[in-house]
Parts: C-alpha cells; sequence; structure tokens
C-alpha cells in the first residue's frame, strides 16, 4: 500500500486511558449504526459525532477522515470475530473433530451472522477500506489456531492437519461471504447452519480413520 493511503486510514492517536477507550468505542458503535441506517455515500463524521454524543473535534482527535473511521470499525469487527475463533480453538482441544469442527462453524456463524445488517454493511466497505489486508492477516490467524486445534483431535487424521484447516475454513468463510451478499432472513440461518454442517462432516469422514 503506498505510505500516503496508509497515513489516510492511521487513526491520530490510540486512546490509553478508560474514558478515552470508552469515547473511541462509542465513536465506532455510532459509525457502524450510522453505516447501517445511511450507508456509506451518506456517512459523514458529522452524523457519526451527533450519534456517538461527542463533538467533531473529538472525533478528529482520534480519527483523522471518514476512511480512518470506517477502517477502524471493520477492523473493530473482525477483531471481535478472530477472538472467538480463537477462543473457540482453545477449549476445544483433545475432542472429536467433528465436534471441534461443529463448535467452530457455530462460533464464526454467531459472530458474523448474529446480526446480518451489521456485517453485511461492513462487508460492503471492505474493499474501500484496505478491507483485503485486515481479512489476510484475520485469516492467517484463524488457520493457525485451526490447525492447531485439529492437531489435537482424537481421532487418527489420514490427511495433514492444515490441509483439513484449508479445506473447512474455505467452506465456512465461502458460505458466510455469499451469506452476507444475499442477506438472508434469520429464519434461514438454522438450516443454512444444519447444510454447513453436513458438508463439512462429510468431509471430515474422508479425513480419519
Amino acid at each position: 500500500m503506498p505510505a500516503t493511503v496508509a497515513i489516510a486510514f492511521q487513526p491520530r492517536k490510540t486512546p490509553v486511558q478508560s474514558r478515552s477507550e470508552a469515547t473511541v468505542e462509542a465513536i465506532l458503535q455510532a459509525t457502524l449504526q450510522v453505516l447501517v441506517s445511511v450507508g456509506k455515500e451518506k456517512l459523514t463524521t458529522t452524523l457519526v459525532a451527533q450519534r456517538a454524543g461527542v463533538s467533531v473535534g473529538t472525533l478528529y482527535q482520534y480519527f483523522p477522515n471518514k476512511s480512518a473511521l470506517l477502517q477502524a470499525t471493520l477492523r473493530r469487527h473482525m477483531d471481535h470475530v478472530i477472538a472467538a475463533v480463537e477462543d473457540t480453538c482453545k477449549s476445544e482441544c483433545n475432542r472429536s473433530i467433528f465436534d471441534q469442527a461443529t463448535a467452530l462453524i457455530d462460533t464464526y456463524l454467531d459472530a458474523k451472522l448474529n446480526d446480518v445488517n451489521n456485517s453485511a454493511s461492513l462487508y460492503a466497505i471492505a474493499t474501500d477500506v484496505d478491507g483485503m489486508r485486515i481479512a489476510r492477516n484475520v485469516g492467517n490467524r484463524a488457520h493457525r489456531s485451526t490447525t492447531a486445534l485439529f492437531s489435537t483431535a482424537t481421532e487418527r487424521l489420514t490427511c495433514e492437519p492444515e490441509l483439513i484447516t484449508t479445506m473447512v475454513l474455505c467452506c465456512i468463510t465461502g458460505v458466510t461471504r455469499r451469506l452476507l451478499e444475499d442477506k438472508p432472513t434469520q429464519k434461514l440461518l438454522p438450516a443454512i447452519r444444519e447444510q454447513l454442517l453436513n458438508m463439512v462432516h462429510a468431509y471430515l469422514k474422508t479425513c480419519t480413520r
């Protein structure tokens, strides 16, 4: 990424006190609310500041422009997703790989689709705020954690855990990406989860003895 573009996305300063952290959290939450409400094109720093209950000057203390604000909001969402995935990978060690995969799918779907409108709105702006780089970093973390998880599976694996991770994560992320594009109703999500589980479990049967 060119240096000038990278600078445009960088926050002005990092909050170091609890009050500053609360202010930033309020600003990022307001950004998401405004984004869902009016869309990227109509979102302004003034609208976000009003929704957050802070002055525009306060907002600019932390975020130099709209792009930096949107990128920070996307990063906050992705950090939430990967933190949930990593927690699951730590807690599901030494279990059946089928149980591990089920827990991983449930965690990922809950983190990404608990509020479809929020996730879909963030997905729609990703290409404008260097979202590919953020997604790549998060994806690398998910791959490492999931590989470590599958390495502890109680079954004897006939494939390398790293390869199994690649296939399983491709299934999960591919399905969720399409869902964010289509914005399905909440009532369809249980059926989608069941079908995704069926697909992943069928694959895992070919990788175990």
